[in-house]
């Protein structure tokens, strides 16, 4: 796998490269591909929080996982196993998915350590959703202290996602 490691805010030295080199290395086992991957890797710090973001893009999906710790090497290894789980739990729907593709990318592991949980719908709703500016939307939305609100945009003529950002701002999403 072909890694590009940046820094926001903080000198990638040569013992976080080679740790990160390292720890990406145990993902290429779940690729069949993984010479032709690049992976991105950010590493950026606020305050003491160090917080590391990864980026697999496929050919069919993508993998992403971020994780924030004090520690940076704490942090890449919360990160990795964050996406060897992701590819765990999720291999099995991938390969049904894109089981006539001839060359996929994750194939089917034999050996299965964990329990597969079943994803299942348990909550269906149907909302009627009323005409309104986005301003009226954000406080909809934090009226009922929702981290994201669904609304006809009067403003764009369609079905728009209000929804709230981990920096704290909004973002929306528009359905033409």
């Amino acid at each position: 796998m072909e890694l590009n490691i940046r820094g926001d805010k903080i000198a990638v030295t040569k013992a976080i490269k080679d740790y990160i080199t390292e720890k990406m290395e145990r993902l290429n086992k779940y690729f069949e591909n993984a010479k032709n991957i690049k992976a991105s890797v950010i590493i950026r710090v606020k305050n003491n929080e160090q917080t590391i973001e990864v980026t697999v893009p496929t050919s069919k999906f993508t993998l992403r996982a971020e994780e924030k710790h004090d520690d940076l090497y704490a942090a890449i290894d919360l990160v990795i196993d964050k996406l060897e789980r992701q590819i765990r739990k999720n291999k099995t729907r991938l390969n049904d998915k894109y089981k006539n593709i001839i060359q996929f990318d994750i194939p089917v592991l034999e050996e299965d350590d964990e329990e597969e949980e079943e994803l299942k719908i348990v909550k269906r709703k149907n909302i009627d959703t009323k005409p309104m500016d986005e301003e009226e939307a954000i406080l909809q939305m934090e009226l009922l202290n929702h981290d994201f609100f669904v609304f006809k945009n009067v403003d764009e003529e369609c079905v728009s996602v209000m929804y709230k950002r981990r920096d704290g701002n909004y973002g929306i999403i528009n359905v033409k």
